[in-house]
């Protein structure tokens, strides 16, 4: 029996769970609050949590033996609700399936078991034992999947979701974010993301072309938004701010001085931590307003072509600078943070010459997610999210997850991946 919690906004949770069902499982889903309900239209199999927060792990526990839960599902591991389901499936031997977004994003979503970025199992799989799984399997893959995107319907399906909780609110009085803002402020901060879309997508343009006519060397620091999980649970800093000033302040004092540093939003940044503030003020106090820029949003590719380095934290987006060959410094735990890919070198020898990935170890890391746990596809657009449920389902109903299967030479197959739209 399969229980699925939090999923991504909008409907691929309830597609997932009809394809399962059609497969010959049951399918139970938990409502923490009127969004969660408003996407599952199957009431019969609708589980309420409307009790405080404080009371899920004891309700977790008598929903699984009641209903003999073998399988639990969700969306990212770390959130409160998942943390205690994540450890509820440890203690009663239930497979716990993950989806998190793709490794290798925007092109693919990520399928894992156990748990996701800091908790998965790649961050136990040492580079050789991925090189022996994948001895004979064929040649290196070079290109995505398709051409889609998600990011419009991203930002509709998290307005939506938000304005559900507003107004439903009175049919769930007791439930309360895992974010650090209210739910009403979450809600303005989708709106306000949405409106200023347009303005964003003509300052991108305008600060990326300063920066590709300037022909001065440039260090690439991708920033995480400051509520992801993945930042939260797995790095040391609290804030974004933190991260920018340890940037900067190695930066002025270790970079060459005609070297420049870029800080680029993330396309769905909403303005809550201020980010860009805190890079104006650092700048400002180090004397670096000419040599810092902040791109707002927009795609990453044009800054790679020409970034001479990446910066992070543990942000997804650093597997594109190891894909080019860029060198790349990571301060968090990433599953990509391997001997012979991410730089570790101290940060102010990084800056001052930072030494290159191994380009074929890179290959090896890469050919082993497309052939495990990267689903080429994507959770909100309808395009997107068909073609990856087409192949998820039956990796959900296998008896071992991806990288096993990869592993006992049961990999994903390429000819799946690429076999058409």
């Amino acid at each position: 029996m399969f229980l699925l919690l939090q999923g991504p906004h909008g409907p691929f949770f309830h597609r997932l769970a009809r394809l399962l069902t059609a497969a010959g499982a049951t399918c139970w889903r938990v409502a923490f609050n009127g969004g969660d309900a408003f996407f599952w239209s199957d009431q019969d199999h609708l589980i309420r949590h409307d009790a405080p927060p404080e009371a899920w792990p004891a309700h977790l526990d008598q929903i699984i033996a009641r209903n003999g839960v073998t399988d639990i599902v969700l969306y990212g591991d770390v959130r409160p609700i998942h943390a205690a389901a994540r450890a509820a499936a440890a203690a009663h031997g239930i497979t716990l399936h993950v989806f998190e977004e793709g490794y290798l994003r925007p092109f693919w979503i990520t399928y894992e078991r156990g748990g996701s970025n800091g908790h998965s199992a790649l961050m136990r799989i040492p580079l050789e034992r991925m090189r022996a799984a994948l001895d004979g399997s064929g040649p290196e893959i070079t290109r995505p999947p398709a051409t889609w995107g998600d990011m419009r319907q991203h930002k509709f399906y998290g307005a939506l979701y938000h304005f559900l909780l507003l107004t439903r609110r009175r049919q769930w009085p007791r439930y309360r974010t895992h974010r650090d803002v209210g739910v009403w402020r979450e809600y303005v901060l989708h709106m306000r993301r949405i409106v200023r879309t347009p303005l964003n997508a003509a300052l991108q343009l305008i600060e990326s072309s300063k920066i590709r006519r300037g022909g001065f060397p440039f260090v690439l620091v991708p920033l995480q938004l400051e509520h992801d999980s993945n930042f939260v649970a797995h790095s040391d800093f609290e804030r974004m701010a933190d991260f920018v000033n340890l940037c900067l302040d190695a930066f002025a004092a270790h970079a060459p001085r005609h070297h420049h540093i870029v800080f680029k939003a993330h396309p769905l940044e909403d303005g809550r931590g201020d980010v860009r503030g805190a890079i104006r003020d650092r700048a400002a106090q180090l004397g670096l307003q000419d040599r810092v820029h902040f791109v707002p949003g927009g795609k990453l590719a044009a800054l790679l072509a020409q970034a001479r380095s990446v910066l992070t934290v543990n942000s997804t987006s650093a597997q594109q600078a190891l894909w080019r060959g860029l060198p790349v410094k990571a301060l968090g735990r990433a599953v990509y943070d391997k001997p012979g890919l991410v730089s570790e070198q101290p940060l102010d020898r990084f800056l001052e010459n930072p030494a290159r990935p191994d380009a074929r170890l890179y290959r090896v890391f890469r050919d082993y997610l497309l052939d495990s746990s990267q689903v080429p596809g994507g959770y909100y657009a309808a395009r997107s999210r068909g073609h990856a449920l087409r192949l998820v389902v039956d990796m959900m109903l296998a008896p071992d997850d991806p990288y096993q299967a990869l592993e006992q030479g049961r990999g994903t197959s390429r000819q799946q991946i690429w076999g058409g739209d």
